[in-house]
């Protein structure tokens, strides 16, 4: 049984106003553990403790200093531009008694606190009123943040590495540890794979020609990833930023889409019911350019077909090698469970490609 953990105790290492009336569950995340800590009378904020999950993000130091870095600097851009509750419209993160961000407890947990935002809520549906605000709202994000001359790290290192999700699975089919590799199913897939493998590496090579640059960016953008405000239902900022680094904007633009633009769950087996979402597409491009276009380079812009096509394709690759290994890394309900997943994004991605002239003419109206 796991020890009852002494939230007081934690809490009393940080700076708070007001004392601590109850600590509660919040939300259903899946990687950190998130409490709201009540306080006591009206003229006290109410806060958000979580457990930093280390087992994923191994360098809280990093991470604390990527999050601090980042909320500081939106801060700053929301006072020059004058904007109104400001508290409201960024994150914000409380120091403990030794002046970090973070407090490691006695068994060896990390927690961090911010201030709770009132009013305010995350949605789940996608459809394109939800999507056009998304895309608007990570477009802005990542303009805020395009000056930003503090240094980050890579919370997760080669997190949307391309060549190295490519590397993994010619291993494992190599060594073919679960003997699946003669499989039907997978020697289609594998076909698939390899005939578009090199296409979709383009990515790190623009890069290392010094054509792509690098700009930090959210790597997780979802719907629930916003928070709105609970009257107007308008976003208000972003959240769940530990996964916030240095990567290419085809992070933030292609993922979203890999999600929201697939009209079917990623691990339905129906594959003739996978397509790609064109509306959805729309609404998000159309509001991601509305607030990205300006600062965007000519091979972003030009690239961001292929940054629709990147996510479904680099998915499959992924469910594929954990399939080939054993399913070590997803968990799996059957024992084809990820085979399914992989067969699904590959289906989502030649769904993709099949409106690349598409998504490039509705790019190009919207830019020029």
């Amino acid at each position: 049984m796991q020890p009852v953990t002494d939230y007081t105790s934690i809490l009393s290492h940080f700076l708070i106003e007001g004392t601590v009336d109850r600590v509660q569950p919040l939300g259903n995340g899946l990687i950190n553990d998130t409490l709201k800590v009540t306080t006591a009378g009206a003229d006290s904020p109410d806060y958000v403790l979580q457990r930093i999950n280390n087992a994923v993000f191994k360098d809280v130091d990093l991470l604390q200093h990527n999050i601090d870095a980042v909320t500081e600097h939106i801060r700053k851009k929301l006072i020059e531009q004058n904007e109104t509750d400001i508290d409201r419209k960024v994150l914000r993160f409380v120091k403990t008694d030794e002046g970090k961000s973070y407090f490691r407890d006695s068994i060896g947990n990390f927690w961090r606190l911010s201030v709770f935002i009132p009013g305010s809520l995350t949605l789940e549906r996608v459809d394109p009123e939800t999507s056009y605000e998304a895309g608007k709202t990570f477009g802005q994000f990542e303009g805020m943040l395009s000056d930003l001359q503090e240094p980050l790290g890579e919370t997760i290192p080669d997190f949307h590495n391309m060549e190295l999700r490519a590397r993994q699975l010619h291993e494992v089919a190599a060594a073919d540890p679960m003997g699946r590799v003669g499989e039907p199913a997978v020697v289609d897939l594998l076909h698939d794979m390899e005939a578009d493998m090199q296409e979709m590496c383009k990515a790190e090579r623009l890069y290392r020609e010094g054509l792509l640059p690098k700009r930090i960016c959210h790597c997780d953008t979802k719907v629930n990833n916003m928070l709105y405000d609970a009257d107007s239902r308008k976003p208000l900022c972003v959240i769940d930023l530990d996964t916030v680094m240095p990567s290419f904007i085809f992070s933030d633009y292609g993922d979203f889409l890999r999600t929201a633009a697939n009209t079917v769950a990623e691990d339905c087996p129906e594959l003739s019911s996978v397509a790609f979402r064109t509306d959805i597409f729309k609404a998000f491009t159309q509001g991601y350019l509305e607030s990205a276009n300006w600062f965007l380079t000519p091979v972003e812009r030009d690239h961001l077909p292929f940054a629709v096509a990147l996510f479904p394709f680099m998915q499959s690759v992924r469910f594929l090698w954990d399939y080939l290994n054993g399913d070590k890394y997803w968990k799996v309900k059957y024992p084809t469970h990820n085979l399914v997943r992989a067969q699904n994004q590959m289906a989502l991605y030649k769904s993709v490609k099949a409106h690349d002239k598409e998504m490039a003419d509705f790019i190009d109206k919207i830019v020029r």
